[in-house]
């Protein structure tokens, strides 16, 4: 009977490293997860603003160089 418990403690004991291990693991890729995320809104920001610039660029040329026929026409 006494070997029958200290199996058990033996067995409850392993799976409490278990979990805390889990748990471990799930704290670190929550943080990894949440600078990833920082990452994507810097890029996506950073993407509007290009694409902001690109669309005007875009539309200063157009004003700026006339649409006529070549010479050769």
């Amino acid at each position: 009977m006494e070997t029958r418990m200290s199996e058990m403690e033996s067995r409850i004991v392993g799976l409490e490293e278990m979990v805390a291990h889990q748990a471990k693991t799930i704290e670190e890729l929550s943080d990894q997860l949440a600078e990833q995320w920082k990452v994507v809104e810097q890029t996506r920001a950073k993407l509007d603003r290009l694409t902001e610039r690109f669309l005007s660029l875009e539309e200063e040329t157009r004003e700026a160089i006339p649409v006529t026929r070549p010479p050769h026409f």
